[in-house]
C-alpha cells in the first residue's frame, strides 16, 4: 500500500520534541522518519554520537520507547545481544508477540569504529535494522573527518590550506561493503525523499534477517551551511548522483532514482562551507578530480542496476 502522508502525521512521535540536537539537524530528520515506518513495539540500540548526547542527556530523555545507550563501537553487538535474549525468552513463552529491532548510528560509529561489530552481526544473521545517519564526519567531538567524509572536504583534522586541501582519500563505500556480506536487504536514502526512505525502512523491518540502510544527513555545523537548507542540501547530493538511492534485496541491485538531469558536483559543494576552496581557479584540478570520481562511481551502479528505475513499494 502507498504511503499516506496525512496518516504518517497522524502517528504517535517516539522521539518527543524538546531535545538538545541543533536547529536544522538532518539527523533528527532522518530518524524521525524512520519511525514512522514502525508499526508495533520496538527496541533502540543507539551508538554514541550527536544524536544520543542531544536525546539522552541524565537524567532526562526524548525516547519514547525502550532505548539502549552503548558506547561507540558495539551498536551491533548490543543490538545483536537484545534481539537473541528476544528470541530465546520467546521460545520459553515468556514474550508474545512480535518485537522490531533497530539499530542506529552516525558514520563515526559505524563506517570507523563500529564497522566490527556491525559486520559480526551481519554475519551472524540477526533480526534486526541497522540504520547509518551519515553527516559526514565525527561531528559530535569536533567535525573530525571520518572515513565517510568526502573529498577536499575541510574538517578539523583535515583542514584545508597550504599543506593539504582538505580530506585527500575519497569516502570509503560502506554501503557496498555490506552487500558483501550477502544480507536479504540493504539500502541508500535521503530524508528529502521521505516516500523511498520510509518506504525502505518499512520494507526493511518486514524482512527477516539483517538489514541495513545508509541514510544522507546533513550537519550545517561540520558542512557549513545554513539550518533551513538541510533538506535541500542533500536533494542536491542525490541530484549529482553523489549519494544514488538504491536497495539490494536477496542479491538484486535496483536503482530506485534517475536524475532527469544530472547536476555536477560543483553544484551540490558551492553551498559548503567546507569545500569553499575547491572553487578557487588554482583548486579547478581537484574540482574535477571529483567529479571524475563520481561520474565513475555513478557508472559502477548503473552496471550493477541497469538503466531501469524501481520504486520502493511496501
Amino acid at each position: 500500500m502507498p504511503l499516506n502522508l496525512k496518516e504518517l502525521s497522524k502517528k504517535p512521535e517516539l522521539l518527543s520534541p524538546g531535545h538538545r540536537a541543533c536547529a536544522g539537524c538532518g539527523s533528527v530528520v532522518a530518524i524521525r522518519q524512520a519511525l514512522m515506518a514502525v508499526d508495533g513495539p520496538v527496541v533502540l540500540a543507539f551508538a554514541t554520537g550527536c544524536m544520543e548526547v542531544s536525546t539522552t542527556i541524565y537524567p532526562y530523555t526524548s525516547w519514547r520507547v525502550p532505548y539502549i545507550h552503548n558506547a561507540f563501537e558495539n551498536a551491533g553487538a548490543t543490538i545483536s545481544g537484545v534481539e537473541t535474549a528476544y528470541r530465546a525468552l520467546k521460545k520459553r513463552g515468556k514474550i508474545k508477540g512480535d518485537i522490531k529491532f533497530i539499530a542506529f548510528g552516525g558514520d563515526g560509529g559505524t563506517y570507523d569504529i563500529g564497522l566490527q561489530s556491525l559486520s559480526g552481526a551481519l554475519e551472524r544473521g540477526h533480526n534486526f535494522l541497522y540504520i547509518c545517519y551519515n553527516n559526514e564526519a565525527y561531528m559530535n567531538t569536533g567535525i573530525q573527518r571520518s572515513s565517510a567524509t568526502p573529498f577536499c572536504a575541510a574538517t578539523t583534522t583535515s583542514p584545508s590550506g597550504t599543506v593539504i586541501p582538505g580530506k585527500t582519500q575519497f569516502p570509503k563505500d560502506l554501503t557496498a561493503i555490506v552487500a558483501a556480506h550477502n544480507i536479504p536487504y540493504l539500502a541508500q536514502a535521503s530524508p528529502h525523499n521521505w516516500r523511498d526512505y520510509i518506504g525502505k525502512v518499512k520494507k526493511a523491518l518486514d524482512i527477516e534477517g539483517p538489514k541495513f540502510i545508509n541514510v544522507l544527513s546533513s550537519c550545517f555545523r561540520g558542512w557549513r551551511t545554513q539550518p533551513v537548507t538541510s533538506i535541500d542540501i542533500v536533494k542536491t547530493a542525490v541530484e549529482t548522483c553523489f549519494w544514488p538511492l538504491y536497495e539490494v534485496e536477496n542479491g538484486e541491485w535496483k536503482l530506485n532514482y534517475m536524475p532527469k538531469e544530472k547536476l555536477p558536483v560543483a553544484e551540490w559543494i558551492k553551498v559548503q562551507g567546507r569545500f569553499k576552496h575547491l572553487l578557487k581557479e588554482e583548486n579547478k584540478p581537484l574540482l574535477q578530480e571529483f567529479q571524475d570520481w563520481v561520474d565513475k562511481q555513478w557508472d559502477i551502479l548503473l552496471q550493477k542496476t541497469g538503466d531501469t528505475v524501481h520504486k520502493v513499494v511496501v
